[in-house]
Formats: C-alpha cells, sequence, structure tokens
C-alpha cells in the first residue's frame, strides 16, 4: 500500500495513529511512573537509565530507582523518580 493511500484510509476510519502506523506511545502518571506502549525492545535497563528502541527512534529514560515493573510484546511500566525523557535518532 502506498503511503497516499494508507493516510487515506487511515483518515476515511479515524484510526488512531499509534495503532494505524505502530508509533511509540508514553503516558506518564505524575513523574513516578510511565507506561511505554508499542515499544520493540528494551537497550539497557540500569537503575539510573533505560534505553527502549521504539519504531524509527531510540527513547531514553533518565531518573533514580528506575524499575521495570512489568513488561509484554505490547506495553511496558517502569517506576521510579522520572527526571527525563530523551528522544534519540
Amino acid at each position: 500500500m502506498t503511503s497516499g493511500l494508507k493516510d487515506s484510509v487511515i483518515r476515511a476510519f479515524a484510526l488512531p495513529a499509534d495503532l494505524a502506523y505502530g508509533s511509540v506511545l508514553l503516558s506518564a502518571t505524575g513523574q513516578n511512573e510511565l507506561l511505554i506502549e508499542n515499544y520493540r525492545g528494551i537497550l539497557e535497563y540500569k537503575e539510573e537509565h533505560v534505553r527502549i528502541q521504539a519504531k524509527g527512534c531510540r527513547i531514553l529514560i533518565i531518573g533514580k530507582r528506575l524499575e521495570i515493573e512489568y513488561y509484554t510484546n505490547e506495553e511496558m511500566k517502569i517506576k521510579g523518580v522520572i527526571e527525563q525523557i530523551i528522544y534519540e535518532n
């Protein structure tokens, strides 16, 4: 499917971009909890940072006492003191 056709179908059916394009979706609850959906893999996992591979970018979460509370193929939850979220190319 060409990019233009795919965009038209997505608009016609009012599909959410994260679902249609497989984009990563981040949902923060305060400074202590981060839900990440549509990620591809965990690249680094340390108490002071977690690096995630997403489609088209990497995401670096910096903080203190970070821990991955759970993860599945579709989502993960990180808890701790989240200080920064950095998108890397």
